[in-house]
């Protein structure tokens, strides 16, 4: 039998690549856990525990994001595997995208270079990826681009999971169903990844951060709940 001492001894020598988050907000918003995000500038956004909608339990986070590059606001974690990178969260925004560039989630990415990122966020309407470096997205913005992502609808919990792997590769589900234009793997072939896969960089993210970021006047409000940050795919359950 294997003692508690041994136990604690093997979860010391854990490889960093199971490193895995798992926030509700029920005990609130711990600043030092969870610290804002705002490089550059801050200009109007905001953050707050929310406890007038959840997608579970009572408390959600609220983000206030502000027109203009100035008016982003994150909050975020750097508890990020070495490995392949799963993030979950549930998700809710006040509205829908419009055809401008905006984004929800961004990722300090040292394969770009120093100060550069990782994006989700929208445009044309859509679900997509952004790299800051050379401004590629995923999917290509041509129309059958477009047609292959997803909206997100205003006023409505949904599940947003995506991988970002090891070896490059990208995968993106909402409420648990794949979404082609944002798929780039090995065996699948994505005839919308063009401008993505021409670089051949493999993302290498430091940090998550959940918020807002727009490039022109648009603003939002968005709240999170029920985030997951794992080595494995953790689901929408």
């Amino acid at each position: 039998m294997v003692g508690k001492s041994a136990l604690l001894a093997l979860a010391a020598l854990a490889p960093a690549s199971l490193a895995q988050v798992n926030e509700t907000f029920e005990n609130g918003l711990d600043a030092a856990a969870w610290p804002t995000y705002a490089p550059d500038c801050s200009q109007g956004g905001k953050i707050t525990l929310d406890s007038s909608t959840a997608h579970s339990g009572k408390n959600s986070v609220r983000v206030d994001g502000a027109g203009g590059y100035c008016g982003h606001i994150f909050f975020g974690t750097t508890k990020v595997p070495s490995g392949d990178v799963y993030v979950r969260t549930w998700l809710k925004a006040s509205k829908a995208f419009t055809d401008s560039h905006v984004t929800f989630i961004t990722m300090p990415d040292s394969a770009q270079g120093a100060k550069k990122h990782l994006r989700i966020g929208g445009q044309s309407k859509i679900l997509m990826y952004n790299r800051e470096s050379d401004d590629a997205t995923l999917p290509d913005l041509s129309p059958n681009g477009i047609a292959a992502s997803t909206s997100l609808p205003a006023n409505q919990w949904r599940c947003f999971e995506y991988k970002i792997g090891a070896d490059g590769s990208v995968e993106t589900w909402l409420n648990g169903t794949a979404i082609a234009g944002l798929t780039v793997k090995s065996g699948v072939t994505n005839p919308n990844a063009a401008q993505w896969t021409r670089s051949g960089s493999k993302p290498k993210i430091t940090a998550i951060y959940f918020g807002w970021e727009s490039y022109g006047g648009d603003t939002n409000t968005f709240w999170y709940d029920d985030i997951s940050v794992s080595s494995t795919r953790v689901g929408c359950t």
